[in-house]
């Protein structure tokens, strides 16, 4: 674990909003008098944390430098955070970043095993994605889920953006509030872990400045993990329906780097991939974008 530099701001931004989803009862207090503003009070969190008010009111306005890892801990507890939002916490605060000290380039290598995996895992659809959900390489399946991924200029090749900007790639999704709520929880976990990374202040930027809808998910201060097993609905302009389980599998966990599958979940949508796969047949295995192949892979 390595530390990275706290983001204070960003640290009091997620307790404030936080704090407001904490009832008093969740915590055990009564429920004394009508309250201006919903959950906790400052001076609440701080009795039941452990710490003083003063002290406990510079950290959510960024003013308290270098919070101890028991006092971040007793916040956490007092404010029921999930064990993703306590990670995300002990980030902001300039702590446990599973990240190396170099910043990484803004896109992997593709090497031969990874085309081979995605070759491998056909007819399910498949990709190779950065930390910052760039898309660097995808199998046949994956590149026709949507549309045709090719036909994407490569500079937008990031699942972020195409599923809140273009209109093809949203209106697959059979849950988008779903899907949307989620990804940018995760999105806001990432970048904390991630941060160091060129890509994150033009994504971040881009997707504020022209989809609102990301606006008022990122703007909930959510922070989701990377859960196995989500079930993802989409609708195929091919095949129609498939139902499907999403899985996330490390690459290089220091760089974020990771494959995306996307296995069927039940007997109709697997026909369904293999009818995708057949359709699309004559197209290559895999592609990729330009100037991220490995030279033992083109040599």
């Amino acid at each position: 674990m390595t530390s990275t530099a706290p983001d204070h701001k960003a640290l009091g931004a997620f307790l404030r909003e936080r704090r407001g989803r904490v009832t008093p009862a969740d915590v055990g207090l009564p429920q004394a008098g009508r309250r201006r503003t919903p959950g906790l009070r400052r001076e609440e969190v701080a009795q039941l944390a452990g710490v003083g008010v003063t002290w406990y009111t510079w950290l959510e306005q960024g003013r308290a430098s270098h919070p101890s890892d028991q006092v971040l801990d007793a916040v956490a507890r007092t404010l029921r955070l999930r064990p993703e939002e306590r990670r995300h916490l002990m980030i902001l605060a300039g702590r446990a970043a599973d990240t190396g000290a170099d910043a990484p380039n803004p896109l992997m290598e593709v090497r031969p095993e990874h085309i081979a995996l995605l070759e491998r895992l056909l007819p399910f659809p498949a990709a190779l994605q950065t930390a910052t959900y760039d898309l660097v390489a995808a199998n046949r399946t994956y590149r026709f889920l949507f549309g045709d991924l090719d036909s994407v200029d490569p500079a937008d090749r990031n699942c972020a953006w195409l599923l809140f900007t273009n209109h093809e790639w949203r209106d697959s999704l059979v849950e988008p509030e779903v899907v949307l709520r989620d990804l940018a929880g995760r999105l806001r976990a990432r970048e904390a872990e991630f941060r160091q990374h060129p890509r994150w202040s033009g994504l971040l930027g881009g997707l504020r400045e022209h989809s609102p809808e990301f606006v008022r998910y990122w703007d909930e201060h959510d922070v989701r993990g990377d859960r196995p097993g989500q079930l993802r609905r989409y609708q195929s302009s091919r095949v129609g329906r498939l139902d499907t389980v999403f899985q996330s599998l490390w690459l290089d966990r220091e760089r974020g780097e990771r494959v995306v599958v996307l296995t069927p979940a039940d007997a109709d949508s697997a026909r369904r991939l293999e009818r995708l796969d057949s359709l699309v047949g004559a197209a290559p295995a895999w592609t990729a974008r330009d100037g991220v192949l490995a030279d033992a892979l083109i040599g």
